[in-house]
């Protein structure tokens, strides 16, 4: 983030939240998000960085998630981020498979990003454009 939570510049951001996360749970395919007591993750550490926050959420396909994440409201929110984020160097968002029922951790996501950022593209850790298939066990997304 640009600017801590509480910080009137990421006010438009925490405005969103709420109607996103809304959208989102209402969603065709939508599964868990990760959220605090709070309803969003914004207090939830992804490491050591405070100015580094983490969004998760496990949905029933790839198809589902895109819709969502293209094809909504959401759309607005996410071409509006250079408002609230900083641009980072690597890839700060991945895909992966996760078997049914399983609820991804925030060491779990973390690890994969790693990954991701890493070596690219693989059955580990990917995007939309470049996917992998579930393996036949798994047939959810995070």
């Amino acid at each position: 983030m640009i600017a801590p939570i509480d910080d009137p510049r990421i006010a438009g951001f925490v405005a969103a939240l709420d109607p996103v996360n809304k959208l989102a749970d209402e969603s065709p395919g939508f599964v868990w998000r990760l959220q605090s007591a709070l309803g969003n993750a914004t207090d939830l550490a992804y490491n050591d960085d405070p100015s580094m926050m983490v969004n998760m959420s496990v949905w029933e396909s790839l198809e589902a998630l895109k819709d969502f994440v293209y094809r909504s409201q959401h759309l607005g929110v996410l071409q509006d981020r250079k408002k609230w984020f900083q641009k980072l160097d690597l890839p700060h968002y991945c895909l992966w498979w996760v078997p049914v029922g399983h609820i991804p951790t925030v060491a779990e996501g973390r690890e994969r990003l790693e990954h991701y950022q890493a070596h690219g593209a693989s059955p580990h850790a990917f995007w939309f454009n470049e996917y992998y298939p579930a393996p036949v066990e798994h047939t959810t997304a995070a």
